[in-house]
């Protein structure tokens, strides 16, 4: 009996990681089997590459590695999640709760390319992480929608004003830009449901945010 992904995408600053642990602690609050995680995993081996990548030692900007390049790192990545810390609980029906997921490359990756190759990216990322890795698709993807500007001074508080803290995807605004215009694609694309995070100007707060969250769940 395979369980449910939950994922939980959104542009560095949108507050994915804060939203996924509050949905899985309240789907844990009402009795289900459920596990949260995150991507990239740093605290594993399976992520170096991916740590390599957004420190720079491939290049100083996200377009010195080419999207199937950088695709490839963070399935890797995913795959050695799966296969040794939760693939176990999912196949046995538990629900997992992903801070991030494939869904990512499509955000982050797209925006390396020409539009007109969008949707042939999409498919063989579809086919390259799902098929070919084997990894299970995601049941449901909620986009945490949240203006760069905005998630820029989010980012920059989290580094108490230090951006030389931020990496190679987050210290590159126009690369960001991209990338948001590549997520609002996907959700649509991809049936995405989105969540709007910012309001007259300003970020919602969490329990707001978490609320429509919950909503969606139900």
């Amino acid at each position: 009996m395979k369980g449910k992904i939950i994922v939980i995408e959104g542009l560095d600053g949108s507050g994915k990681a804060t939203q996924a642990k509050l949905l899985a602690s309240a789907l844990a609050e009402k009795g289900e089997n459920v596990k949260g995680i995150t991507f990239p995993d740093y605290e594993s081996d399976s992520s170096a590459l991916v740590r390599m990548y957004l420190k720079g030692e491939f290049g100083s900007k996200p377009g010195d590695v080419n999207a199937y390049a950088a695709s490839a790192f963070y399935a890797v990545d995913r795959y050695a999640s799966y296969k040794k810390d939760w693939g176990g609980l999912y196949n046995e029906g538990g629900i997992i709760v992903a801070d991030r997921y494939a869904t990512s490359n499509g955000i982050h990756q797209c925006s390396k390319l020409d539009e007109s190759l969008w949707d042939e990216y999409l498919r063989w990322l579809d086919d390259f992480e799902y098929t070919k890795l084997g990894i299970p698709a995601p049941d449901l993807v909620i986009y945490l929608k949240a203006d760069t500007d905005i998630s820029q001074k989010l980012m920059t508080g989290r580094y108490n004003g230090d951006e030389s803290k931020k990496d190679i995807h987050e210290g590159d605004i126009e690369y960001l830009k991209r990338s948001q215009k590549a997520a609002a694609y996907c959700a649509e694309k991809l049936g995405w449901k989105t969540v709007e995070c910012v309001r007259d100007g300003q970020m919602r707060s969490i329990e707001d945010i978490h609320s429509e969250i919950m909503t969606l769940i139900k």
